[in-house]
């Protein structure tokens, strides 16, 4: 099936838990519907399902989040529109918790990809949270993003895991997606926090605020409650870049 050159694909991926992911998902969701007026669906490949409980319509679980996959459930089925408007959800159960073994079943590398392939023609942006860890399916997501953007606590563990990735990419050959890092939950005040700002000042950065904290209680994204605030003037500015380094698509 040839690609649909209008869509493409991000990823938030990270090794590491803890690092924002659902908080980078939701909020580049939100400005890909609401800034950029993108045809947008979330598709949370997260058993935890956090993104899922944060904006979705629908929060009976139907644990058929995974038999997308196997096509016992035709992907269409299970897209629902969330709570921010011009934003679609695949939302995420305890299923996916499965997903690993069945996609070492399949032996299909690329059924993600060819999925998200076929919603082509329904939507321009498709943002992809993933749970954490190099495993089966976080092999599927990097065959099927055209950005990956990983969220990077300013720590050398965290840095370490996302110097990973990249090692990772380059050793499996062909042509990877390229990676966007982006700095997570700084907090100034650190002097670890300064120093790896200093040398990576190239690499976005998003403040930790209680602003953040606050999402989980409204359960909304922050241009919704908190558009003028430090992180979400952030995350705006991370998405024209994104749509920027995305090109015409």
């Amino acid at each position: 099936m040839a690609k649909d050159r209008t869509l493409a694909t991000i990823a938030v991926y990270s090794l590491k838990g803890g690092v924002g992911k659902t908080t980078f998902a939701i909020n580049l969701a939100w400005a890909s519907a609401s800034i950029s007026k993108r045809r947008t669906l979330l598709w949370d490949l997260d058993p935890q399902a956090a993104s899922s409980w944060l904006i979705s319509t629908d929060q009976t679980s139907r644990d058929a989040a995974q038999a997308i996959f196997s096509k016992d459930v035709e992907v269409r089925k299970l897209i629902q529109p969330s709570t921010v408007p011009g934003l679609d959800l695949i939302a995420a159960d305890t299923s996916l918790r499965g997903l690993d073994h069945l996609f070492r079943e399949m032996d299909k590398k690329k059924r993600l990809a060819r999925l998200i392939d076929s919603l082509g023609k329904d939507y321009d942006r498709i943002i992809l949270d993933c749970p954490p860890g190099l495993t089966e399916t976080s092999e599927q997501v990097l065959r099927a993003a055209d950005l990956i953007v990983i969220p990077v606590i300013p720590s050398p563990l965290s840095q370490r895991a996302m110097g990973e990735v990249a090692r990772y990419l380059v050793q499996r050959g062909g042509s990877p997606a390229p990676i966007l890092p982006v700095y997570s939950m700084v907090d100034r005040r650190r002097s670890l926090h300064r120093k790896a700002l200093d040398d990576q000042p190239g690499w976005p950065a998003i403040p930790m605020a209680s602003a953040i904290e606050q999402m989980t209680v409204r359960r909304k994204p922050l241009g919704a409650f908190a558009s003028t605030s430090p992180p979400a003037r952030e995350f705006a500015a991370l998405w024209t870049r994104i749509e920027r380094q995305l090109g015409d698509r």
